[in-house]
């Protein structure tokens, strides 16, 4: 007997990267909301800047939809009924996030502060449930690179 999907779930089928059916299906429409509307930010912010690309971190991460150029900007991760982004915060971004430490919710700093330093920075795993999760994932990733101004 299969069991059921619980919340959190990754997609784990391994044979090909989830396609936007897939996902929307998986992750429900909030969750899947929220998702196209991260990834429109990025394309509208940074247009021509990133080629998304599907990884596969094996049975226990599943699919994520990593965006970089030279450097990881973020990794979108689709779970079932939930959508979470992950930034990766070098030296100079946690110096501007300390900086600016009372400006963030207190869920965001309590994850910036659970979070674990690596060499490469902390490895902030932030869950998207409204508009203000989102605003608050963009403007870290804003940090890490500012937007593409047309001028």
């Amino acid at each position: 007997m299969k069991q059921s999907p619980q919340i959190g779930d990754r997609i784990t089928d391994k044979s090909s990267p989830p396609d936007e059916d897939t996902i929307r299906d998986w992750m429900g429409p909030e969750a899947s909301e929220h998702w196209a509307e991260v990834q429109g930010w990025i394309e509208a912010s940074y247009p021509g800047v990133f080629a998304p690309d599907w990884l596969y971190g094996g049975k226990k991460r599943g699919w994520s939809l990593r965006y970089k150029k030279t450097k990881a900007f973020c990794t979108l991760l689709p779970a079932y009924k939930l959508f979470s982004v992950l930034v990766v915060l070098g030296r100079a971004e946690r110096e501007k996030f300390e900086a600016r430490r009372y400006f963030w919710s207190p869920q965001l700093v309590r994850l910036y502060d659970e979070a674990r330093a690596y060499p490469d920075g902390k490895w902030l795993t932030v869950p998207i449930s409204s508009a203000d999760d989102r605003h608050e994932v963009t403007q870290l990733m804003s940090m890490k690179r500012p937007i593409a101004s047309f001028g």
